[in-house]
C-alpha cells in the first residue's frame, strides 16, 4: 500500500503519507503507553514523511455510571481484591517507567466514565489539536489522579491541549459531538476491536497493544511502501 501527498520543496518529488488512526480510551494506561511510543516512532521517521494522526472511541467500560464509580470499590469488584488491583497496577507503573512516563496510581480515586472526555477528543480533531488534548487528557488522569469524567477537569486539558479560546463547559452541555462519538464506538464495534490501544495504518493494516517504538515506525514504514 502506498498513499503519496503533497510534495517536497524543489517540486521534483512526492512526500509519502500515511494515516494513522489509533482507537483508545483516555482511561487506557497501555494507550498512554502506546501513545508515547507512538510519538518516538514518528520522530524516527525520514524527513521527507507526510503523517497524520487521528483518535478515535473505545470504551473500556461502556456501563459506567455517568458520574463514575470510586476507584477502589470497582476495581475491588472487576478484579476480586484490592491486592490483585494493585498487583496489576505495578505491572502498569513498571512499564511505563520504561517509556519515560511516571504514573501515579495513589493519586487516583475515582474511575471516570469517558465518553465526555471522547467528545472532547472529538472537539480538539475539528480544531487540529487531537494529539495535544489526548495527551492533556492523559496526564491529567495518570499523573495527576484527576476526574477526566470532571467538566472542570476537561476544561483545564482542553486549555492544556490547545483550546483555550472554547468554552468547554458549554460544549460539554451541549449535544455536539455525542452522536460523532457514538458512531466512532459503534465503528470500533464494527471492526471487531476489543482491546485498545490499536493502531490502523491507511486504513487497512493494524497492531494492537503498546507496541514498542520499532514495531509502528515498521508499521508505517510498510503502509507507505517503504519497509
Amino acid at each position: 500500500m502506498v498513499g503519496f501527498e503533497g510534495t517536497l520543496p524543489n517540486g521534483s518529488a512526492t512526500m509519502p503519507h500515511v494515516d494513522i488512526t489509533v482507537i483508545s480510551d483516555a482511561i487506557c494506561p497501555w494507550c498512554f503507553i502506546g501513545k508515547r511510543h507512538l510519538d518516538l516512532a514518528l520522530a524516527e521517521l525520514p524527513e521527507e514523511f507526510s503523517v497524520s494522526v487521528a483518535w478515535h472511541p473505545f470504551e473500556l467500560n461502556p456501563d459506567m455510571p455517568a458520574e463514575g464509580l470510586p476507584r477502589r470499590d470497582y476495581r475491588t469488584a472487576k478484579f476480586g481484591s484490592w491486592e490483585r488491583s494493585r498487583a496489576l497496577d505495578a505491572q502498569v507503573e513498571a512499564a511505563a517507567e520504561q517509556a519515560g512516563i511516571t504514573i501515579h496510581h495513589e493519586r487516583m480515586t475515582r474511575t471516570p466514565n469517558t465518553f465526555d472526555a471522547h467528545r472532547l477528543i472529538w472537539l480538539a480533531g475539528e480544531h487540529g489539536v487531537q494529539s495535544a488534548v489526548v495527551g492533556a487528557l492523559f496526564r491529567c488522569y495518570f499523573i495527576e489522579g484527576e476526574d477526566i469524567g470532571d467538566s472542570a477537569v476537561l476544561a483545564n486539558a482542553a486549555r492544556a491541549g490547545g483550546l483555550a479560546d472554547i468554552d468547554i463547559p458549554a460544549f460539554l452541555a451541549s449535544d455536539q459531538g455525542r452522536a460523532e462519538v457514538k458512531a466512532g464506538l459503534d465503528e470500533a464495534r464494527r471492526l471487531g476491536v476489543s482491546g485498545v490501544p490499536t493502531f490502523i495504518f491507511n486504513g487497512t493494516t493494524g497492531l494492537s497493544g503498546a507496541q514498542p517504538p520499532e514495531a509502528l515506525r515498521q508499521g508505517i514504514l510498510e503502509a507507505a511502501g517503504r519497509s
